[in-house]
């Protein structure tokens, strides 16, 4: 049998146009819940602030982020933070949510030298690796000795006044002769970890330059 060459491609232009239709149903469908790069088109802004969309899968995460940028906009601010997280190590546990923080806030702890006075005091190897031990659990004097390389007593105890000065440490009120990061102070040591990580690794920010 002959094949009708003209019809077989009057068929495939229709199957073609149909096809073309059915996609920008769709795509009228669904861009209202695109980002505006994604379809070629500039980042929104807000206020002073390019606002990055869908940075992270999880949409409640997402949802966090916009609403970040909306309010670092809105308010003229050098930007907002939102952190939270536990930690659970020893048999203690700490949480914690900080909501909407606004960084001008946290810019003059260098100005004011908060910031050198804090890093000073845990910025000494011996320092970080008690804070590290008595983190993991509860110890004695004895065990940060064994436990952390010391040959006496004496050097613990150096090391470790600066930190109970500074209300990082404390005796356990549970275990006397034990000693543990105060828990109120649990997050800033594990955040303070966090920023050290995201200075060594920029893997999870985006940003825009002028």
């Amino acid at each position: 049998m002959e094949r009708n060459f003209t019809e077989e491609i009057d068929a495939l232009q229709q199957q073609l146009a149909g096809l073309q239709e059915g996609m920008q149903q769709l795509m009228k469908t669904i861009a209202p819940h695109l980002p505006s790069c994604a379809m070629g088109g500039p980042n929104p802004t807000i206020g002073h602030v390019e606002v990055m969309e869908n940075m992270h899968p999880n949409p409640h995460l997402a949802a966090v982020m916009n609403d970040l940028q909306s309010s670092c906009g809105e308010n003229g601010s050098t930007g907002r933070i939102t952190y939270l997280g536990v930690f659970a190590s020893g048999g203690r546990q700490s949480n914690w949510i900080r909501h909407d923080l606004n960084t001008d806030t946290l810019l003059p702890l260098i100005e004011n030298r908060t910031a050198e006075k804090v890093l000073a005091c845990v910025g000494s190897n011996d320092r970080l690796n008690m804070l590290l031990a008595i983190l993991r659990k509860p110890r004695t004097v004895a065990e940060l000795v064994s436990d952390c390389g010391y040959s006496s007593t004496g050097q613990v105890y150096h090391h470790l006044k600066p930190l109970i000065a500074a209300d990082l440490v404390a005796e356990d009120e549970h275990r006397r002769g034990s000693y543990v990061i105060r828990p109120h102070r649990v997050q800033g040591v594990i955040m303070l970890l966090a920023g050290i990580a995201d200075l060594v690794d920029g893997t999870f920010t985006q940003g825009a330059v002028d």
